[in-house]
């Protein structure tokens, strides 16, 4: 492997890395503190795809703004969607949590299908991020420069957040040992709201580079990356915030391994390959990579 091959490897990976450690922040976030899967995330980040796509399309706001919105929107749909859709269930059985994640994932669906289209749709993006940089004869996306600064810059804000900041202490406390956090006053309703506003806030961030990247949004654009979050989670840790980063960029290395090492034939097997490795984290090292402290009870 010659070294331009090797830095341009490099850089992939830590800009795919980048984005699949977003993604797997934003499930872990909830997952830490209410021991729920949200299999509502992935429309989370298909609710600030339309935003973009509607407001590229039908507006002339600058593209800053634009971003800024389509963000927000992601805040304001995990916002709601714990108010209204798991606030009500706290009390209930897990069964009843995950039967309301998936409601809220349907639902948002249909939303899209009903009030957009069925169809996909192509989102606009700014110049700038379909330009491209040239060092040392490699050729490189800015989109993925931009990516890689941005993940950069929101891991250290949310280190000081979550060890400078009465908050961040208070959802580390609740995501050790939620019981015992509330015995001591931490509100209950204000840590959970905090970690779905942070996972929508996150999911706004993914959209606006998942769709750099695809080009297009659909109503079951969620899909893919709620896959790969799992994924990146199960290889991280499910109960630490660094596994799951850490297991973004091992799945994006992964990724890109078997996608120079595969075949052109077996390809299209690239995620089953994923999947066997899952499989084999799961019965050799379920905790992940790096294993959180928690406890086993559960928000009620």
């Amino acid at each position: 492997m010659s070294l331009n091959v090797l830095i341009e490897f490099v850089i992939n990976t830590l800009s795919l890395g980048s984005l699949y450690a977003l993604i797997s922040l934003g499930l872990v976030f909830v997952y830490g503190i209410m021991q729920l899967v949200n299999f509502a995330y992935g429309e989370f980040i298909s609710a600030a795809s339309y935003v973009l796509f509607l407001l590229g399309v039908f507006s002339n706001i600058p593209w800053p703004l634009v971003f800024l919105i389509a963000i927000l929107a992601g805040v304001a749909v995990g916002y709601l969607s714990e108010a209204i859709a798991f606030r009500p269930f706290r009390g209930r059985s897990l069964d009843a949590l995950l039967v309301s994640s998936f409601a809220v994932s349907v639902i948002l669906q249909h939303v899209f299908q009903l009030a957009i289209s069925p169809r996909s749709k192509a989102v606009p993006m700014p110049a700038f991020f379909r330009a491209n940089v040239s060092a040392l004869g490699i050729v490189i996306p800015v989109r993925n420069v931009v990516m890689i600064v941005t993940t950069a810059i929101l891991l250290v804000a949310f280190v000081l957040l979550m060890k400078k900041t009465v908050l961040g202490v208070a959802m580390r406390g609740a995501s050790e040992n939620f019981v015992t956090a509330r015995l001591m006053g931490v509100p209950a309703n204000l840590v959970i709201s905090a970690a779905f506003i942070i996972s929508g806030f996150l999911a706004g961030i993914v959209a606006v580079f998942w769709s750099a990247r695809s080009g297009t949004v659909d109503p079951m654009m969620g899909s893919a990356p709620l896959l790969v979050g799992f994924i990146a989670v199960v290889i991280g840790g499910m109960h630490s915030l660094p596994g799951s980063v850490v297991g973004g960029f091992v799945y994006a290395a992964v990724a890109n391994i078997l996608s120079l090492t595969l075949p052109s034939t077996m390809l299209s097997y690239r995620d089953a390959f994923m999947f066997v490795i899952v499989i084999c984290f799961l019965v050799l090292k379920p905790e992940g990579l790096i294993r959180g402290s928690y406890a086993e009870e559960r928000v009620g």
